[in-house]
């Protein structure tokens, strides 16, 4: 099982304190350093920094790192047409050598539209652009200026897109599609995606998608083992439990409650609930680590969990 950095800059986090968390995820063996594409604080507090964006930090790292895979867990179709995104995605991939891959989602957080002035349709509305941005953006990347690229969609149109710039992954950079949804989530994931991603599921819940995207695979014709299926998990870890209550204590969660939804407790429980989401068919999990501060964390991590879920193989 590989396991990735996930962070949630909009809680308060510059630019710099993303650049450290980074570089030493990536000394410390993890497989990539995701973030969160937001740009509001959630569940009230101190607002200060302000938020990042997340493409833009992308485009930082991939010139201050050299290994470690770089994405978003998930940009919002709301907040960029998919011709500039794709080309924003196509520009940090060859700044970066060939580490990004794109999560793409419908966009749920209603008060950062507005207090941004972006308009927030329907959720019907929001499902049916993403649906037309995932089309884009595959069409995209399969585009030369020989075999133009062009769309004619409800919400968005492109007339002779000639996929320029190019990736430099091919034949594209990777694709995750992830959320909770029981029938559409799973449908565009196997229409589209090349990862599969399930943010903060009770474990059934992960089951259950899973035969979803498996059904939905067979219905379009596509091998359901061609798509990775992953897990995003809160994760807070102490080599004690004093040590654990007080990383609970500093991202202001219960300890009973994070050892019953996340990956946290002691690092043992941390590789048990791992071990878990990788029977069920996670080959990929996303740590989100709230405490940008804590880099013993970190390291308590790649020390004591990263070695003993690596050799696990998902159960799919």
């Amino acid at each position: 099982m590989e396991l990735r950095v996930f962070t949630e800059p909009q809680q308060g986090a510059t630019y710099d304190q993303l650049r450290v968390v980074c570089q030493r995820a990536e000394q410390l063996g993890f497989d990539g350093f995701f973030r969160s594409d937001h740009y509001l604080r959630m569940g009230g507090g101190d607002p200060g920094p302000g938020p990042t964006d997340a493409w833009v930090t992308l485009a930082g790292l991939a010139r201050e790192t050299s290994r470690i895979r770089l994405g978003t867990l998930l940009s919002s179709a709301t907040f960029r047409l998919p011709g500039p995104l794709a080309v924003a995605v196509a520009q940090v991939d060859a700044m970066s050598g060939g580490r990004v891959e794109l999560g793409l989602g419908a966009g749920w957080f209603e008060a950062e539209h507005r207090a941004l002035g972006i308009p927030f349709p329907s959720t019907a509305e929001r499902f049916e652009r993403l649906e037309e941005q995932l089309a884009i953006v595959t069409g995209v990347f399969r585009a030369t200026p020989a075999t133009p690229f062009s769309f004619a969609g409800r919400h968005y149109q492109l007339a002779g897109h000639l996929g320029l710039p190019r990736p430099v992954q091919e034949p594209r950079p990777p694709l995750i599609v992830g959320g909770l949804g029981a029938t559409r989530t799973p449908r565009l994931a196997a229409r589209f995606a090349d990862e599969f991603n399930l943010p903060f599921p009770p474990l059934a819940v992960f089951q259950e998608r899973q035969v979803a995207a498996d059904r939905a695979c067979e219905a379009l014709g596509r091998d359901p083992a061609g798509l990775r299926r992953s897990v995003a998990l809160v994760v807070c870890c102490g080599e004690d439990e004093a040590t654990f209550r007080r990383r609970a204590a500093a991202i202001g969660r219960d300890p009973a409650e994070l050892r019953e939804h996340g990956a946290c407790g002691l690092p043992g429980e941390v590789v048990e609930r791992l071990e878990a989401f990788a029977a069920a068919g996670a080959s990929r999990a996303y740590l989100q680590v709230l405490d940008l501060t804590d880099l013993e964390h970190l390291e308590l991590l790649a020390a004591e969990v990263l070695p003993a879920v690596a050799g696990l193989a998902s159960g799919r």
